[in-house]
Protein backbone atom coordinates (compact mmCIF):
# COMPACT_ATOMS: atom_id res chain seq x y z
CA UNK A 1 0.00 0.00 0.00
CA UNK A 2 1.30 3.31 -1.23
CA UNK A 3 1.53 6.01 1.66
CA UNK A 4 -1.29 8.44 1.49
CA UNK A 5 -0.72 12.26 1.85
CA UNK A 6 -3.99 13.86 2.33
CA UNK A 7 -4.65 14.38 5.56
CA UNK A 8 -8.02 12.66 5.44
CA UNK A 9 -6.89 9.75 4.07
CA UNK A 10 -3.66 9.62 6.94
CA UNK A 11 -6.81 10.03 9.60
CA UNK A 12 -8.64 7.56 8.38
CA UNK A 13 -6.04 4.65 7.96
CA UNK A 14 -5.22 6.06 11.76
CA UNK A 15 -9.10 5.45 12.81
CA UNK A 16 -8.92 1.90 10.65
CA UNK A 17 -6.14 0.67 12.59
CA UNK A 18 -7.45 1.91 15.71
CA UNK A 19 -10.22 0.09 15.35
CA UNK A 20 -8.48 -3.00 14.41
CA UNK A 21 -6.41 -2.92 17.43
CA UNK A 22 -9.49 -2.04 19.54
CA UNK A 23 -10.85 -5.51 18.04
CA UNK A 24 -8.20 -7.63 18.40
CA UNK A 25 -8.23 -6.65 22.24
CA UNK A 26 -11.26 -7.60 22.22
CA UNK A 27 -11.62 -10.91 20.61
CA UNK A 28 -9.22 -12.46 18.14
CA UNK A 29 -8.01 -12.59 14.58
CA UNK A 30 -11.52 -13.84 13.42
CA UNK A 31 -12.98 -10.65 14.51
CA UNK A 32 -10.83 -8.26 11.74
CA UNK A 33 -13.16 -8.30 9.46
CA UNK A 34 -14.09 -4.85 6.72
CA UNK A 35 -17.95 -4.69 8.41
CA UNK A 36 -16.64 -4.91 11.93
CA UNK A 37 -13.72 -2.82 11.17
CA UNK A 38 -15.52 -0.16 9.41
CA UNK A 39 -18.27 -0.13 12.22
CA UNK A 40 -15.60 0.33 14.98
CA UNK A 41 -14.03 3.09 13.43
CA UNK A 42 -17.31 4.58 12.43
CA UNK A 43 -16.54 4.59 8.25
CA UNK A 44 -18.52 3.07 5.35
CA UNK A 45 -17.39 -0.21 4.13
CA UNK A 46 -16.49 1.26 0.44
CA UNK A 47 -14.26 3.93 2.76
CA UNK A 48 -12.31 1.44 4.59
CA UNK A 49 -11.98 -0.79 1.05
CA UNK A 50 -10.86 2.36 -0.64
CA UNK A 51 -7.59 2.47 1.64
CA UNK A 52 -7.10 -1.42 2.63
CA UNK A 53 -8.21 -5.13 2.06
CA UNK A 54 -8.40 -7.26 5.22
CA UNK A 55 -5.38 -8.73 4.42
CA UNK A 56 -3.70 -5.18 4.17
CA UNK A 57 -5.10 -4.82 7.04
CA UNK A 58 -3.01 -6.95 9.14
CA UNK A 59 0.12 -6.35 7.38
CA UNK A 60 -0.39 -2.49 8.80
CA UNK A 61 -0.75 -3.60 11.79
CA UNK A 62 1.97 -5.46 11.88
CA UNK A 63 3.95 -3.41 10.77
CA UNK A 64 2.83 -0.74 13.18
CA UNK A 65 3.28 -3.41 16.38
CA UNK A 66 6.84 -3.94 15.36
CA UNK A 67 6.93 -0.13 15.27
CA UNK A 68 5.69 0.44 18.55
CA UNK A 69 7.40 -2.88 20.11
CA UNK A 70 11.04 -1.05 18.26
CA UNK A 71 9.87 2.69 20.38
CA UNK A 72 9.14 0.07 23.83
CA UNK A 73 12.89 -1.33 23.20
CA UNK A 74 14.64 2.13 22.46
CA UNK A 75 13.10 3.40 25.41
CA UNK A 76 13.79 0.54 28.06
CA UNK A 77 16.84 -0.45 27.01
CA UNK A 78 19.58 0.59 29.23
CA UNK A 79 23.82 0.52 28.49
CA UNK A 80 24.97 -2.71 30.62
CA UNK A 81 28.79 -2.17 30.17
CA UNK A 82 29.32 -5.42 32.63
CA UNK A 83 27.49 -7.34 30.71
CA UNK A 84 27.77 -10.09 28.72
CA UNK A 85 26.36 -11.11 25.14
CA UNK A 86 24.22 -13.35 26.85
CA UNK A 87 23.04 -10.65 29.60
CA UNK A 88 22.25 -8.04 26.67
CA UNK A 89 20.10 -10.61 24.94
CA UNK A 90 18.20 -11.29 27.94
CA UNK A 91 17.68 -7.85 28.61
CA UNK A 92 16.40 -7.02 24.90
CA UNK A 93 13.95 -10.26 24.98
CA UNK A 94 12.69 -9.33 28.58
CA UNK A 95 11.48 -5.83 26.97
CA UNK A 96 9.89 -7.76 23.70
CA UNK A 97 8.03 -9.73 26.26
CA UNK A 98 6.64 -6.77 28.19
CA UNK A 99 5.94 -5.24 24.99
CA UNK A 100 3.38 -7.97 23.85
CA UNK A 101 2.37 -8.35 27.58
CA UNK A 102 0.76 -4.63 27.42
CA UNK A 103 -0.26 -5.16 23.63
CA UNK A 104 -2.72 -7.92 23.77
CA UNK A 105 -3.57 -6.93 19.86
CA UNK A 106 0.03 -7.48 19.28
CA UNK A 107 0.43 -10.92 21.12
CA UNK A 108 -2.84 -12.46 19.16
CA UNK A 109 -2.17 -11.21 15.80
CA UNK A 110 2.04 -11.85 16.05
CA UNK A 111 2.53 -14.69 18.30
CA UNK A 112 -0.63 -16.63 18.79
CA UNK A 113 -1.16 -17.07 15.67
CA UNK A 114 0.40 -18.07 12.01
CA UNK A 115 0.84 -15.08 10.71
CA UNK A 116 -0.94 -14.51 7.49
CA UNK A 117 0.35 -12.30 5.69
CA UNK A 118 4.23 -12.98 7.38
CA UNK A 119 6.09 -10.47 9.39
CA UNK A 120 8.38 -8.29 6.50
CA UNK A 121 12.09 -8.69 7.11
CA UNK A 122 12.26 -5.15 6.14
CA UNK A 123 9.82 -4.47 9.42
CA UNK A 124 11.66 -6.68 11.77
CA UNK A 125 15.18 -4.77 10.39
CA UNK A 126 14.07 -2.16 12.88
CA UNK A 127 14.07 -4.37 16.36
CA UNK A 128 17.41 -6.52 14.56
CA UNK A 129 19.20 -2.36 14.29
CA UNK A 130 18.15 -1.65 17.80
CA UNK A 131 19.59 -4.68 19.57
CA UNK A 132 22.34 -4.64 17.15
CA UNK A 133 23.27 -1.39 18.77
CA UNK A 134 22.16 -2.12 22.47
CA UNK A 135 25.06 -4.64 22.41
CA UNK A 136 27.96 -3.00 20.71
CA UNK A 137 27.50 0.04 22.79
CA UNK A 138 27.18 -2.19 25.81
CA UNK A 139 29.45 -5.05 25.13
CA UNK A 140 31.07 -4.28 22.43
CA UNK A 141 31.35 -7.23 19.22
CA UNK A 142 33.99 -8.33 17.12
CA UNK A 143 33.88 -7.92 13.93
CA UNK A 144 31.62 -10.56 11.83
CA UNK A 145 30.55 -10.64 8.57
CA UNK A 146 27.09 -9.05 7.81
CA UNK A 147 26.18 -7.75 11.30
CA UNK A 148 23.12 -6.63 10.28
CA UNK A 149 21.70 -9.80 8.99
CA UNK A 150 22.44 -11.80 12.31
CA UNK A 151 20.74 -9.66 14.05
CA UNK A 152 18.03 -10.10 11.65
CA UNK A 153 18.19 -13.92 12.68
CA UNK A 154 18.65 -13.07 16.16
CA UNK A 155 15.32 -10.86 16.16
CA UNK A 156 13.81 -13.63 13.60
CA UNK A 157 14.60 -16.80 16.40
CA UNK A 158 13.43 -14.81 19.50
CA UNK A 159 9.91 -13.66 18.07
CA UNK A 160 9.43 -17.48 16.48
CA UNK A 161 10.23 -18.90 20.22
CA UNK A 162 8.24 -16.12 22.10
CA UNK A 163 5.63 -17.46 19.30
CA UNK A 164 5.70 -21.11 20.14
CA UNK A 165 5.93 -20.33 23.72
CA UNK A 166 2.60 -18.28 23.57
CA UNK A 167 0.93 -21.16 21.30
CA UNK A 168 1.92 -24.00 23.57
CA UNK A 169 1.30 -22.33 27.01
CA UNK A 170 -1.24 -20.11 26.10
CA UNK A 171 1.02 -17.03 27.49
CA UNK A 172 4.35 -16.15 27.51
CA UNK A 173 6.25 -17.86 30.26
CA UNK A 174 9.71 -17.80 31.93
CA UNK A 175 10.55 -21.09 29.54
CA UNK A 176 9.98 -18.51 26.50
CA UNK A 177 12.29 -15.98 27.76
CA UNK A 178 14.96 -18.26 28.70
CA UNK A 179 14.64 -20.47 25.49
CA UNK A 180 14.99 -17.36 23.14
CA UNK A 181 17.58 -15.83 24.92
CA UNK A 182 19.67 -18.99 25.35
CA UNK A 183 18.85 -19.68 21.42
CA UNK A 184 19.51 -15.87 20.44
CA UNK A 185 23.18 -16.16 22.27
CA UNK A 186 24.11 -19.61 20.82
CA UNK A 187 23.59 -18.25 17.00
CA UNK A 188 24.93 -14.92 18.21
CA UNK A 189 28.12 -16.33 19.50
CA UNK A 190 28.57 -19.55 16.15
CA UNK A 191 28.59 -15.97 14.31
CA UNK A 192 31.42 -14.43 15.94
CA UNK A 193 34.39 -15.75 14.38
CA UNK A 194 37.24 -16.69 16.10
CA UNK A 195 41.10 -15.41 15.39
CA UNK A 196 43.27 -17.92 13.59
Amino acid sequence: MQKPKQKRSIERIKKILDASNDLLNEGGIESLTIAKISEFADLKRTSTYKLFETPEIKQALIKKYIQDCNAHLEENLTKNSEGDYLACLKECVVSIIEFFQSHPGAQKLILENTVSPPILSSDLHEIAETILKHIEQSVGLPNMFNKSGVFLVVTQIVISILSLNTKENSGLTDVGLNEAVRAANAYLLSCIATPA
